[in-house]
């Protein structure tokens, strides 16, 4: 992987991973636009590492208000006496859907699902199911409305971000704005969500992704997570604004055109579904020769 090819993917991670349009879907059509070689889910998760950190710092004092909160609900022996220990716990239990469906489906989310094809639908149907949820949600509640069943509810719809081109960010938006809750408050539910499903994810992909024989330089991947966590930064501030005054409409548009273009450049057999993923098989597998073809000493 060249150092332009890290910037260009870390650039597109961190702008991605927090809108809802699929860092995912992104980061496998770029390449194939280019001409490049997929980076595969590993270098995907990995370079998440710095959209976390950006999470991370940018909520800073809410992530330490919650963190206190939680332990101190624990020593007190009244875990859900505070709002915030209450959000501790709702994130906690949010981010288990997704660990578990994220494990069993581990081998398809590497390989078949990232095929072009499936990314072009899951963009298109979140789109029209986010589209309809804006239009029938109340917008009313706060985080401090939430409860037991919304913490749940968001996290099985965190889960369906496994499906690539769906996006976590619009998964757990759509389900936090089913619920009633206000746009502003959905989207900071949903980075605060983020935090350990990525964290976990990224971590766990580092050690398989270094361990493989093929892999990015480290120069690549220290790349790609900076560029990664400085774009990411840019999303989150932006974002947040944004929908304090406005709908996710143009988000809406965005993923049709997407995926209807995507659907087009298929057809048209400019893009390939599956290139670059089916180099995750052996190039060589092996070939049984006959025994009467056999050379022997």
């Amino acid at each position: 992987m060249s150092l332009i090819e890290a910037i260009v993917l870390g650039l597109v991670q961190g702008l991605t991973e927090f809108l809802p349009i699929s860092s995912t879907a992104h980061l496998r059509i770029v390449p194939e636009l280019f001409g490049w070689e997929d980076p595969g889910a590993a270098y995907s998760a990995v370079i998440q590492l710095g959209t976390v950190a950006a999470v991370l710092i940018y909520f800073r004092s809410d992530l330490v208000k919650l963190t206190a909160a939680f332990f101190q609900g624990l020593v007190r022996r009244q875990p859900f006496a505070t709002l915030e220990s209450r959000l501790a716990w709702f994130v906690l239990v949010g981010t288990l859907p997704i660990g578990v469906c994220g494990l069993v489906l581990k081998k398809h989310i590497e390989s078949s699902l990232r095929s072009l094809y499936i990314i072009s639908g899951s963009l298109i149907v979140l789109a029209l199911i986010l589209f309809l949820v804006e239009r029938i949600a109340l917008h009313k509640r706060t985080l401090a409305d939430m409860r037991w069943r919304d913490g749940i509810i968001i996290g099985l719809w965190q889960a369906l971000a496994l499906i690539p081109g769906s996006s976590r960010s619009g998964t757990t938006l759509t389900g936090a704005l089913s619920l009633g809750l206000r746009r502003e408050d959905a989207a900071r539910y949903s980075f605060l969500l983020s935090i350990p499903a990525t964290t976990l994810a990224g971590l766990f992909e580092l050690k398989h992704l270094l361990e493989a024989d093929a892999r990015p330089s480290a120069v690549a991947l220290w790349t790609g997570t900076l560029v990664a966590f400085g774009s990411g930064w840019a999303a989150i501030a932006w974002l947040i604004r944004y929908l304090r005054t406005r709908s996710t409409l143009v988000f809406v548009v965005y993923r049709v055109a997407l995926g209807l273009a995507l659907i087009g450049l298929l057809q048209a057999g400019v893009l390939q579904p599956l290139s670059g993923v089916e180099n995750l098989a052996p190039a060589n597998p092996p070939v049984k020769v006959p025994a009467e073809k056999q050379v022997t000493d």
